[in-house]
């Protein structure tokens, strides 16, 4: 009873509120937004397993399977027994005729008739034209070189050649800082165009000369280190020496040649050897 009494007076609060929100349509200030509530307890997992249901009544019968693959065929049955024989029919009307055969082959020939008689001979004809010359033969192998004759007799020693010169220089010194003597022969055009060539030897010795530049391998070496006129037009050379030279104890021969250079020496003078005094002098036609 006590409960029913509660639902009642819960029911009229709820139609009274009701009532006065229709009556107030402008809506109240929001409120603000509660907290949030705890959260409830985690029920258990698994519930428990129901009761196992009746079995359903049994299904309609379906309808028949489609028929299956026809079977294979059976083997042939024997053979059944051999018919009488038939009567001969009438004959049957000629063919046309074939085709022509092939042409045969050729018979063998015939032996050869005897010759006849000769006819008489035909006039001559004319000349022909002359033939063109024929092409010239392969050149024949060279033969082997004739013997050498017999050498020659020495033939007078000839006169000094055209210009050339030969100057004795003996019992010289010669220093570090350079040595000059006068050669008349060299003048401007043997210094344009001409060669100078200087030998030397120890004085006293009688010992061939050594052409310059000289080096005896054991620190000494003399050079022409110059060649040229004054201004008063005198020729002179200029040589030096690594190690001084004193007591008069050097000689020297120089050679000026004009007109040439040594490559035009070595040609216009075949077999002269430059770098021997008596080689020089030899084909220059100068004296010893």
């Amino acid at each position: 009873m006590k409960k029913l009494k509660l639902t009642l007076s819960i029911l009229c609060v709820i139609a009274f509120t009701i009532s006065a929100c229709r009556k107030d349509k402008t809506p109240g200030p929001q409120g603000d937004t509660g907290s949030t509530g705890a959260t409830g307890a985690t029920g258990s997992d698994t519930g428990f397993t129901g009761s196992t249901g009746a079995t359903g009544a049994t299904g309609a019968t379906g309808s028949n399977g489609s028929n299956g693959a026809t079977g294979a065929t059976g083997s042939n049955g024997s053979n059944g027994a051999t018919g009488a024989t038939g009567s001969n029919g009438s004959n049957g009307s000629n063919g046309s005729n074939g085709a022509t055969g092939a042409t045969g082959s050729n018979g063998a020939t015939g032996a050869t008739g005897s010759n006849g008689s000769n006819g008489s001979n035909g006039s001559n004809g004319a000349t022909g034209a002359t033939g063109s010359n024929g092409s010239n033969g392969a050149t024949g192998a060279t033969g082997s070189n004739g013997s050498n004759g017999a050498t020659g007799a020495t033939g007078a020693t000839g006169a000094q050649g055209p210009g050339a010169s030969s100057y004795t220089l003996t019992n010289q010194d010669i220093f570090t800082t350079g040595s000059t003597f006068s050669i008349p022969g060299i003048t401007q055009s043997i210094v344009d165009d001409g060669v100078v060539l200087v030998y030397y030897r120890p004085s006293g010795s009688t010992l061939n000369y050594f052409p310059l530049p000289f080096n005896n391998n054991s620190g000494l070496e003399i050079t022409l280190f110059s060649y040229g006129v004054d201004g008063s037009g005198n020729g002179s050379i200029t040589l030096e020496s690594s190690q001084n030279i004193n007591n008069n104890s050097a000689d020297f021969r120089v050679i000026v040649i004009p007109g040439t250079s040594l490559s035009a020496l070595e040609i216009t003078h075949p077999g002269i050897n430059v770098n021997s005094l008596s080689s020089v002098t030899s084909y220059l036609h100068l004296s010893n």
